[in-house]
């Protein structure tokens, strides 16, 4: 199979990656709406993939400090082989940005698996769509691909 990936800006993609977003958080993780997107979508760097029908198949975006998030993969692509083309997107993107740190918001479940990869604790646990988080940060040139049972 043939992906192709892009960098693309909220106005330029906002239809593709608003299709995307709502598909995996809104119909099937049934997460609120209002909760998928923010104010951060406008000034984020984001990355869309594509299946070889042009159709969007998988997305996250990395925030102006570092935040990797919205990552948004259709269910019939989850592998570890598109994780790692989405996440090493994002990555070269905050290298060439410049962000020396990295970090995620993961299920407390997912802390200690974090830790492991080099990630400490950011913050405080935190409320996200009614799910308590952690953010856990690293720094970009120690960043390690989590395992797909960790993202989904």
């Amino acid at each position: 199979m043939a992906f192709q990936v892009e960098n693309v800006d909220w106005m330029r993609g906002k239809n593709r990656l608003t299709q995307l977003r709502e598909r995996v958080f809104v119909l099937e993780w049934r997460l609120p709406r209002e909760a998928e997107f923010d104010e951060h979508d406008v000034s984020a760097f984001h990355v869309l993939i594509s299946n070889e029908h042009n159709e969007p198949i998988a997305t996250g975006r990395l925030t102006q400090d570092g935040e990797i998030g919205r990552i948004a993969v259709r269910r019939a692509y989850r592998s570890s082989h598109l994780y790692q083309m989405l996440f090493s997107a994002l990555v070269g993107i905050a290298k060439f940005k410049g962000i020396a740190v990295v970090q995620v918001n993961c299920d407390l479940d997912s802390v200690d698996y974090h830790s492991k990869l080099g990630f400490t604790p950011a913050g405080p646990v935190f409320m996200e769509a009614g799910i308590p988080r952690q953010r856990m940060a690293c720094p970009v040139t120690q960043f390690i691909v989590p395992d797909v049972l960790h993202m989904h």
